[in-house]
């Protein structure tokens, strides 16, 4: 018999069974992972409207926030040249992009490596190639060093919207916030740094007492950090429920505000947002042309103290031509139709010629 000679074998290949995917549970599925409709606007668009038109975020997306009055604080024209500090979804640098044609470039930064790359696509999909749109993975505080490694000298318009995307909040994998438990985690770029749970065992009381008051103006921070440093939870209902069993007291409503403080505190400590925005502010006037617009959105006291302060101290030194007087809110039409901006606050500056 040659060995060239075919055999036989009583064995056969084990065919996988065709898997369906699970029926969409109901007209709004609770779990992150089963609403993949909404993951998926393009095919769905029906369903993501309904969801839109009830005041929600679909998952998987994010409403960009104050779009008319950042427009109008940067006002972005053909030709020019703007940095969106914190590219999220890609809704405000869209926007901004669709401005600055013919002839104007976006330059994106975001640390998140997860989300990153979904919005680079979504913005190349949309129609801007590597001519006009440019991403970089890097907090805000690496513009300055952004703008050199693309060979920028400095922007017409700058764009900081400090928030967390609702991607990042609705994801229990990413361990932001309670709606659904999954690891304590917190980290915009999971591949550095370490997690919220390990900041928790390894700070001492005294050192969580200060996370607390300066990251979330939290008043009862003492009695919280002394049932909570050096504890494990590994978990975000984990350690929700290790807050309310520290303060039993409080009522439900003001328990989930203290929830939603202590999580907020933690989030900035872990991803040491305040020195990135230290950093930002401080190069700000060189990485802007002269007469070159700023637009920094916040969402709590500590970032806006930071920006106000900043701003008018660059206005004193000459450094700003103008700021603004006062800080911009969302619209009462925009907070009722989208919850998640009703904290948001607007401060624009202009660089001195």
């Amino acid at each position: 018999m040659s060995d060239d000679t075919p055999t036989q074998s009583n064995e056969q290949t084990p065919v996988t069974p065709h898997r369906r995917r699970p029926r969409y549970s109901g007209k709004h599925p609770r779990r992150f992972d089963e609403k993949y409709k909404e993951h998926n606007p393009q095919r769905y668009a029906d369903t993501v409207a309904k969801v839109l038109a009830s005041g929600k975020t679909p998952a998987g997306t994010h409403r960009p926030i104050m779009v008319a009055e950042i427009l109008d604080a940067l006002s972005p024209k053909p030709g020019e040249l703007a940095v969106d500090c914190t590219l999220g979804y890609g809704g405000h640098a869209r926007e901004i992009l669709a401005r600055l044609q013919p002839g104007g470039r976006l330059l994106g930064l975001d640390a998140d490596p997860i989300e990153l790359p979904k919005t680079e696509a979504r913005l190349r999909a949309a129609g801007f190639g590597p001519d006009t749109f440019m991403a970089v993975r890097s907090n805000f505080g690496g513009l300055p060093q952004a703008l050199a490694a693309s060979n920028l000298t400095g922007a017409d318009c700058i764009l900081a919207d400090l928030g967390v995307s609702s991607m990042q909040l609705d994801d229990p994998v990413r361990g932001f916030a309670t709606k659904f438990d999954g690891p304590l985690d917190m980290r915009m770029n999971p591949q550095r740094g370490f997690p919220a749970t390990v900041l928790i065992e390894k700070t001492s009381a005294a050192e969580l007492t200060r996370i607390l008051e300066e990251n979330a103006d939290e008043p009862r921070a003492s009695t919280l950090a002394a049932g909570l440093a050096g504890r494990t939870f590994p978990t975000t209902q984990a350690l929700s429920a290790g807050i309310r069993a520290a303060l039993p007291q409080l009522g439900k409503d003001e328990s989930d505000l203290t929830v939603r403080r202590v999580f907020q505190a933690l989030r900035i400590e872990v991803n040491d947002e305040f020195s990135a925005l230290d950093m930002l502010l401080r190069y700000l006037p060189s990485c802007l042309k002269p007469g070159g617009r700023v637009a920094i959105l916040t969402f709590h006291s500590g970032e806006d103290r930071r920006v106000k302060k900043s701003f008018e101290a660059g206005l004193r030194d000459g450094l700003y031509a103008d700021i603004a007087r006062e800080v911009i809110r969302p619209t009462p039409e925009e907070r009722h139709d989208n919850p998640r901006s009703s904290p948001a606050k607007l401060r624009w500056a202009i660089r001195a010629k």
